[in-house]
């Protein structure tokens, strides 16, 4: 058992000394966390269970959240439930002054991705949504971490306060994005978020910027063979933008990201269409790159509709930062990421992964052992997007990736789904949980931690940086699943 001391004034000591005491020395704690998030650990899965057979989607997510909330709150959070304008989100705290420790919860699933907990593709509805990010998870793990250091903080009465965002539709709703343009991260030291995945892994990583939205196409109907001169097909407007969209792909930025898919096209072949939308994505490293290819996206779109004899209007429907990475975060994380471990398998675990495993397009030989070890620490540059980038660029923060999944498992997958519903999900749970935990308390009792992380992050964002949100001054788009 390792041992730190807490920080004592000289007068103090003296007094100590002069009446033959020894100064106060402060328990390791992470023992004491890692227990209570054991001893709970049915608990935190039926929670999470529940949430992952409610697969409710972006802002949509009312009884997931409640669920987080409600247990919270018989923790003795203080919680605000409907910040920033989004009816599913929330901010839990508990504490009292400096540091402040934030803790992102998601918890949105995915359209189309039902899938049942076995390993061959089964859905539960047609058409329904799956947890195939993982946020039945994501979200179950952050509470668990931030009761058990709530628990802490009362029994020692240390200093401090742990704060749990509640951010709901993160898979393209963005919001965390209106929860950073309101200010509610202001007072906030430091921020610390996790991320099923299929291996384990607390390297600094970023991401990718990303702005996405909706083309709105709207032309005239006609018979389609009868009276074909008097009709402007608007699905003619949305092929068009396509196409000059997938001829620009040659002409911008290797690094970047375009893809699409037509939401509406139309009835019937008989039917000149007079309304056809495309939903867009546009992705870069750089958020001013991601702002610039929107712009050319846009021009395709009206020159689009100016040839085809349409009309077309747009909508933002979200815009992220790319992650600002933390090294001197990531590697308190990294730390205590190790020593809590990764997943071990049960044998029925390990039947059920190699049959998994089986289905999977693997781009080389899938080690099952990945689960059960610890990614090498380095920078990381991932492919995807998140609006945990706008919280990265006004408070330093740092995450980790727990493996969840079957090794080789991409996210978005029905494989992530089953996985995901399981007991090799819930193991990789409450390590993101003990993991997140201990990074809060080595925070809380060491400053020298918050004063390093706050100086990188002021070099990395550089002089004079100022915040502007890339969907502007919109309303969270609270109708974008439906």
């Amino acid at each position: 058992m390792t041992w730190r001391l807490r920080a004592v004034p000289f007068a103090t000591t003296l007094a100590f000394a002069l009446l033959g005491a020894a100064p106060v020395v402060a328990q390791d704690p992470k023992p004491e966390l890692a227990a209570a998030i054991d001893s709970a650990a049915d608990e935190y899965a039926a929670i999470a269970r529940r949430i992952w057979s409610l697969a409710e989607l972006g802002y949509m997510e009312e009884q997931s959240s409640a669920l987080l909330r409600s247990r919270l709150e018989a923790a003795g959070f203080e919680v605000q439930a409907g910040v920033a304008g989004m009816p599913t989100s929330f901010v839990a705290s508990y504490g009292r002054g400096r540091p402040v420790i934030g803790i992102l919860a998601e918890f949105d699933a995915l359209p189309g991705l039902s899938q049942d907990t076995v390993p061959e593709r089964k859905p539960l509805s047609q058409f329904g949504a799956g947890h195939a990010c993982g946020h039945h998870l994501f979200g179950t793990a952050s509470v668990a971490a931030a009761i058990a250091v709530k628990d802490w903080l009362a029994r020692t009465g240390r200093p401090g306060t742990v704060r749990v965002y509640g951010t709901p539709a993160e898979e393209g709703g963005g919001g965390k994005v209106y929860m950073v343009r309101a200010g509610l991260f202001a007072d906030v030291d430091v921020v610390l978020h996790w991320h099923p995945a299929s291996v384990n892994d607390a390297s600094p990583s970023t991401t990718l910027a990303n702005m996405s939205g909706k083309f709105r196409f709207y032309g005239v109907s006609a018979h389609a063979s009868a009276a074909p001169e008097k009709g402007r097909s608007a699905l003619d407007g949305v092929e068009a933008m396509n196409h000059m969209v997938n001829l620009m792909r040659e002409h911008i930025p290797q690094e970047s990201r375009i893809h699409y898919v037509i939401t509406a096209g139309g009835q019937a072949p008989n039917v000149v269409p007079d309304f056809a939308e495309v939903y867009y994505y546009a992705r870069h490293p750089d958020p001013a790159v991601v702002a610039q290819l929107w712009e050319r996206i846009v021009k395709a779109a009206e020159g689009a509709a100016l040839g085809t004899g349409t009309r077309v209007e747009h909508e933002v429907l979200n815009g992220v930062y790319s992650v600002l990475p933390n090294e001197a975060l990531a590697r308190v994380m990294d730390a205590n990421l190790r020593r809590v471990g990764g997943v071990q398998y049960s044998a029925a675990e390990r039947a059920f992964a190699e049959a998994l495993a089986a289905t999977l397009e693997a781009g080389g030989e899938v080690t099952l052992m990945k689960a059960s070890e610890i990614e090498p620490f380095r920078l990381a540059m991932g492919g995807a997007s998140t609006d945990v980038g706008d919280v990265s660029w006004v408070v330093p923060t740092a995450g980790l990736n727990a493996a969840t999944w079957v090794p080789g498992t991409p996210a978005h997958s029905w494989q992530a789904v089953a996985a995901g519903g399981t007991s090799i999900g819930i193991k990789g749970m409450l390590v993101a949980a003990k993991t997140l935990a201990m990074t809060a308390a080595d925070l809380l009792l060491d400053p020298s931690h918050i004063a390093a992380a706050r100086q990188e992050f002021e070099r990395r964002r550089g002089a004079g940086f100022v915040y502007r949100p890339l969907v502007g001054e919109r309303e969270p788009p609270l109708d974008y699943r439906r």
